[in-house]
């Protein structure tokens, strides 16, 4: 399985799929998640999103973020980033 998360000069990019934003990227530091940003997406929604995990666990992001929908839609803007997160892991691994 391909994974869609790419390590740049940047941090982390995750193309996102089945949602308005086109990618989310961060950065982990000593398993902490930092400098979260989406690109498209609901801007306000998004933002929101960015500054309360900032300084969050990866793991608690992931708990608290996966399998969150948007409206019928099978994913979200949160979803995709506990995605991401779960690729940085296995990438980790």
């Amino acid at each position: 399985m391909k994974m869609a998360l790419t390590k740049t000069e940047d941090g982390y990019v995750h193309k996102n799929k089945g949602v308005c934003s086109s990618a989310v990227q961060f950065n982990v530091e000593n398993g902490t998640v930092k400098n979260v940003q989406f690109f498209g997406g609901c801007a306000g929604n998004t933002a929101g999103i960015c500054r309360l995990v900032e300084g969050m666990q990866v793991e608690d992001v992931i708990q608290r973020l996966d399998g969150v929908k948007c409206g019928m839609r099978p994913t979200s803007c949160p979803d995709q980033l506990a995605r991401a997160l779960k690729d940085y892991q296995a990438q980790q691994a």
